[in-house]
């Protein structure tokens, strides 16, 4: 079955929180700094089909979840894309013994569910299926990996799709992706992930079947594999999964080493595209990942400072709530992707390297340059000002509820364990609770007075004016902002000091391309 497209809808707090008034003058400059620059820390090694079992009483369902440790890293260079095609290839182009169609039908009446995702490094097939159908479903999930058809047709039927998506959906239509994926090329030139995981035109166009055959061979092995099993599952079930896949090359190709990414800071990108709007992507590769004694705290303080899409973060009550610039800003300590259809951040999206972002959902075009100063202002000013207590307190509150939401399906608890495995972080979800639980505001701000520097960020934008927005941006001159509807008077004073803050930017470091010469 296909992988569903990510698609959004609107979650906030169930309660607002009391907030004080937010001083309106500037927070001090921060020290300018190097951008961080990952260490060469490589993740633990796991032994070849690791099994996690995880029963949940009284489900008659059971969950499988497979996790190889390929990803788009693995793309040999010119075949940008491989992967992905790859995965897709085994798990929707049917089996030796099924043809697509046939493999789609025989999973339809057992109400089945067999999808796959690709990320930098890890490469996720998972499936669900009632207990009783389960030996049927895991026969079928067995051969998808261990005998697939590779058909020609539905090869080039799924290179096709990962082309359009680079060419219709990333270059017209996707602001948001776009500028994510083209932060990405922006971080980590001459880096492993540099490329999306989709590939680039000219790599996708030079894949072929040949090319997939070999990297299934190579990558999707033993060795490289993590299996996981819930719901209405045991040791014994798990057991017939390992067996199930015990025919599995034992060995391939050696994961791919990935290297300290390059060292950039206060770059800018201005992508160019027929868009009435103006999406921006800013941040910097970092050392920080979950294995890191001060990720709780900084979970925590980014938690604060912008939840996706929830009112209690700063730059969405400040940008969103109380300006109506956008749909909504955010900030995020590791690569994040929603799961699904939620807001939810999607497990197995684990990276030897990860990266501080911030997310400016597009706004009117004129407003550009305003929003991106205010993101800055209010990024400096939590790192600065004193955190109000009442909303620090909410989101404590909220975090600490929101990581066990986060694990209430099987899918899901398995991705999380699985999690822990690959960065050695065993009872992580706990101990970040604990450590929410006892932290202050205080501590949270030192914290990420520590690692977070403003001056180490990178900028990409999407918009149409793209000429326009760089002149802005550069512009020593205010930006003053007026408003369709009438805002508080605290409001309109604040905005004084924010059309003035200062911008990183400098000419030789702002770039302007076109969306049509991206991802070629």
């Amino acid at each position: 079955m296909r992988s569903i497209v990510m698609s959004m809808v609107l979650l906030s707090c169930a309660t607002a929180p009391v907030v004080r008034p937010e001083p309106t003058s500037p927070p001090p400059p921060v020290a300018k700094v190097e951008a961080p620059v990952a260490p060469v820390r490589a993740l633990p090694t796991l032994p070849p089909m690791k099994l996690v079992v995880l029963p949940t009483p009284g489900t008659p369902i059971v969950s499988v979840r497979l996790v190889f440790h390929v990803g788009s890293v693995d793309d040999p260079p010119g075949k940008e894309g491989l992967t992905a095609l790859t995965t897709k290839l085994l798990t929707e182009g049917g089996t030796k013994s099924l043809s697509a169609a046939e493999l789609n039908e025989a999973l339809f009446p057992m109400a089945a569910e067999l999808v796959s995702d690709t990320d930098k490094e890890f490469t996720v097939i998972a499936g669900r299926v009632h207990q009783e159908r389960f030996d049927r479903f895991l026969a079928i999930l067995s051969e998808t990996l261990l005998a697939p058809r590779l058909d020609p047709k539905e090869f080039e039927r799924l290179k096709t799709e990962q082309l359009n998506v680079i060419r219709n959906r990333l270059r017209s239509e996707n602001d948001e992706e776009l500028g994510k994926v083209m932060l990405d090329a922006l971080l980590f030139e001459g880096h492993p992930y540099r490329h999306a995981t989709v590939g680039t035109e000219s790599g996708l166009s030079a894949i072929t079947l040949e090319d997939v055959s070999n990297q299934w061979k190579r990558c999707f092995t033993k060795a490289r594999l993590v299996i996981g099993v819930a719901g209405a599952a045991n040791d014994t079930l798990g057991a017939k999964v390992v067996t199930a896949l015990e025919t599995l090359p034992a060995t391939g190709a050696a994961p791919t080493i990935i290297p300290a990414p390059p060292k950039v800071a206060n770059q800018t990108l201005i992508v160019r595209r027929d868009t009435q709007s103006t999406a921006g992507s800013f941040g910097f590769a970092w050392p920080m990942r979950r294995d890191d004694p001060d990720y709780a705290l900084l979970f925590l303080g980014l938690s604060y400072l912008g939840e996706h899409r929830q009112e209690h973060g700063v730059l969405f009550r400040e940008l969103r709530d109380r300006r109506g610039l956008n749909y909504g800003t955010y900030a995020y300590g590791e690569h994040y992707r929603q799961d699904g259809w939620s807001s939810i951040p999607r497990p197995n999206i684990a990276r030897t390297t990860q990266d501080l972002t911030l997310w400016l959902r597009p706004v009117e075009a004129k407003h550009g340059v305003f929003a991106t100063r205010g993101a800055l202002f209010f990024l400096e000013q939590t790192l600065r000002a004193p955190l109000p207590a009442e909303r620090f307190e909410t989101a404590k509150g909220f975090l600490a509820g929101a990581t066990r939401i986060w694990t209430l399906t099987d899918q899901r608890r398995l991705g999380w364990a699985i999690d822990e495995l690959i960065y050695g972080t065993p009872g992580f979800l706990d101990r970040v609770r604990t450590t929410i639980a006892s932290a202050t505001a205080e501590t949270v701000q030192r914290t990420l007075q520590k690692h977070l520097d403003p001056k180490a960020l990178n900028f990409v934008f999407v918009t149409k004016d793209a000429d326009s927005l760089r002149a802005g941006l550069l512009s020593p001159a205010p930006s003053p902002i007026t408003y369709a509807t009438p805002k508080p008077p605290e409001v309109l004073e604040q905005d004084k000091t924010i059309e003035r803050h200062p911008l990183p930017m400098v000419s030789d470091q702002v770039r302007v391309i076109d969306a049509a010469d991206v991802m070629k």
